[in-house]
């Protein structure tokens, strides 16, 4: 009996030695390939994958084995498809590094990139003030260019001719800013910083059309226009945090408009106040104020804002094409964003008082 405990012993002793050696190796490999900082230009070409780049990797020096390097990509998949550019890659730098800056995903991703070449990322979610700021950061336009285009009548009817899914509803003199809730949320690359807001706004509108292509049946389907798609759509976005919610409170947004209601949407008011939410908390005469996108005013009941108060995800375009059915009216979410759903105003009211009870409440 001793003998075989001494056995067992040995080959547990073993078993553990080699899966230390292998995560050894495998932590190694993944590492960098030597102390260099010598700057290495990596050329990605279309048609190239992040596997089929393998053995372009190792012979350029940046990595020091394929097949580990294959077993990390299965395992850590890159939350971006790769991006076709000129990148200044260095030795020390390792397999986690690479593919963040490969994929795009580093927060310093234009140092890595060759100097004709810029990207621009366009956060989920963000209105047409931030997308200004971003285009000014980083090219050589001013946020006066941004605004002046939007402007523009004639280039406005040029895109209604040349898109399908926009109408003259992005003519409406009382719409903050025209071509809000179009501008598809992503990662573009353009050649310099003298790329235009017009060259700009057109890959985003291209970007848009091939996201909404497949639902195209859908929209045409549908009681509401793709303008009113993009406004639901913009408003779920800011209410719920992710796809399981936003599908329940398009439904519950959807119900208080069957039902003659106001959306009650403070997301809404913030917009209306040309405020945004994590800047302050509003005024009640802003809060009471009577326009078209403020769906906290009754003279809004069964109404959407006049436009998108927002450039929404797909996710939230999904759930306002397809909300979840429910006999719900209300919701709130907590501080954590957990979101509650209610049938009645009076239970409503009973829900947020738990909230406050319970220290969920959310304070600006």
């Amino acid at each position: 009996m001793k003998k075989v405990l001494l056995v067992l012993s040995i080959f547990v002793v073993c078993i553990v030695i080699a899966c230390l050696c292998v995560i050894k190796y495998y932590n190694d490999s993944i590492g960098p390939v030597s102390k260099s900082n010598k700057e290495i230009s990596f050329v990605i070409k279309e048609g190239d994958t992040y596997y089929t780049i393998s053995t372009k990797l190792k012979s350029s020096g940046l990595i020091k084995d394929e097949k580990t390097y294959k077993i990390y990509l299965k395992l850590n998949k890159p939350s971006n498809g790769l991006k076709v550019g000129v990148y200044k890659l260095q030795p020390n730098m390792g397999v986690k590094k690479i593919l963040n800056i490969l994929s795009r995903s580093d927060k310093d991703i234009n140092k890595y990139i060759e100097s004709s070449d810029i990207v621009i990322n366009f956060v989920e979610g963000k209105n047409m003030r931030y997308i200004a700021k971003v285009i000014a950061k980083n090219t050589n336009n001013k946020e006066s260019d941004v605004y002046n285009l939007l402007k523009n009548q004639n280039y406005l009817k040029e895109l209604i001719n040349t898109y399908w899914f926009i109408d003259k509803s992005i003519l409406n003199k009382n719409i903050y800013y025209s071509l809000e809730g179009y501008l598809y949320p992503n990662t573009y690359n353009f050649k310099d910083k003298n790329v235009t807001v017009k060259e700009i706004f057109k890959s985003m509108l291209d970007e848009t059309g091939k996201q909404l292509e497949p639902f195209k049946a859908n929209i045409k389907n549908s009681k509401y226009n793709v303008h009113q798609i993009l406004t639901m759509a913009s408003i779920v976005e800011l209410e719920a945090l992710n796809n399981k919610d936003r599908i329940l409170v398009a439904g519950v947004f959807y119900n208080r408009l069957k039902a003659n209601m106001s959306l009650g949407s403070d997301v809404t008011t913030y917009y209306a106040a040309k405020v945004d939410m994590s800047e302050r908390d509003l005024y009640a005469e802003e809060l009471n104020a009577y326009n078209s996108y403020n769906t906290r005013n009754a003279n809004m009941a069964g109404r959407l804002p006049i436009g998108p108060i927002c450039n929404p995800s797909l996710g939230s375009i999904k759930a306002a094409l397809n909300p979840k059915q429910s006999d719900y009216y209300f919701f709130v979410a907590d501080k954590n964003g957990k979101v509650y759903y209610t049938r009645t105003n009076a239970e409503h009211v009973q829900k947020i008082q738990e909230l406050k009870n319970k220290g969920l409440w959310y304070n600006y």
